[in-house]
């Protein structure tokens, strides 16, 4: 049997890279998938691809750092399939800045995305979790949830919050039967790493290659990238966990960069 077969599963930033994996993981174990995204038609057309493999999915338009967005969006999907069972916080920017030239709205914004969506969809969605009788909730850490890397202020900040976030959550959730665990993925050549690679060769005043190979996977057993095959497996993990043992805890993908 599917391991996830008839629960509803809330997933952020899912329209592409990470969230999209995990979406496709899920509903490839039986959810349904809420898919929710700043990007409405990048969520309807992965609806649409979704339909064609036998997955059911709605599309949801989300900016996690507003309130009232959250509200709403969680509202549709309950009043669609009547509850939440799983929420993946997996919605998230980069930017890039030395910390004394750090501009405080890319600061502000970066902190809003990562940490207010994490604590506003996790306020939303456990209530109806706290209804159902349980539920799971995964936050979307990093190995920067673990350490630091130059350029990385605001960033770095977030996924540290993340995981008291989910300690947090964790101890209060028991009593209802909700699980709060982390996934603390190294670099995953999405298009937000795309994006980092020419920023940080500029910042660095390195090439793209060496920032590759002597920033980004410097630290791994053996120089790979992770995969978002790799990341929606350890999404898994959690969400198809059979008891509460497994709640409050954080998992490293990252072909060994972070050790513990």
């Amino acid at each position: 049997m599917a391991q996830l077969q008839n629960k509803i599963a809330l997933v952020t930033g899912a329209a592409a890279g990470i969230g999209k994996e995990v979406a496709l993981t899920f509903g490839r174990e039986g959810a349904k998938i809420a898919i929710a995204d700043l990007n409405m038609d990048a969520a309807q057309a992965a609806v649409d691809e979704f339909a064609k493999l036998g997955i059911e999915a709605m599309p949801v338009a989300m900016d996690v750092s507003d309130e009232q967005a959250v509200e709403d969006g969680v509202a549709a999907v309950i009043a669609k399939w009547g509850r939440v069972d799983i929420l993946v916080s997996n919605a998230g920017i980069q930017i890039v800045h030395p910390i004394e030239d750090f501009p405080f709205a890319d600061w502000r914004k970066v902190i809003a995305i990562h940490l207010d969506g994490a604590f506003l969809t996790t306020k939303a969605c456990i209530r109806s979790m706290y209804k159902t009788g349980g539920g799971s909730i995964i936050y979307m850490g990093s190995v920067h949830s673990k350490e630091a890397s130059k350029l990385k202020s605001a960033y770095v900040t977030a996924k540290h919050g993340l995981l008291g976030l989910a300690r947090t959550v964790a101890k209060e959730g028991a009593a209802h039967n909700v699980r709060a665990n982390v996934v603390c993925p190294g670099f995953v050549r999405t298009a937000l790493v795309e994006k980092q690679i020419p920023e940080q060769a500029k910042a660095l005043g390195i090439s793209e290659e060496e920032v590759i190979k002597n920033v980004m996977l410097k630290e791994t057993v053996d120089g790979e990238f992770t995969t978002v095959e790799d990341v929606a497996e350890a999404c898994l993990f959690f969400a198809a966990s059979k008891t509460n043992a497994l709640t409050g805890q954080s998992i490293i993908v990252s072909h060994g960069w972070h050790i513990e």
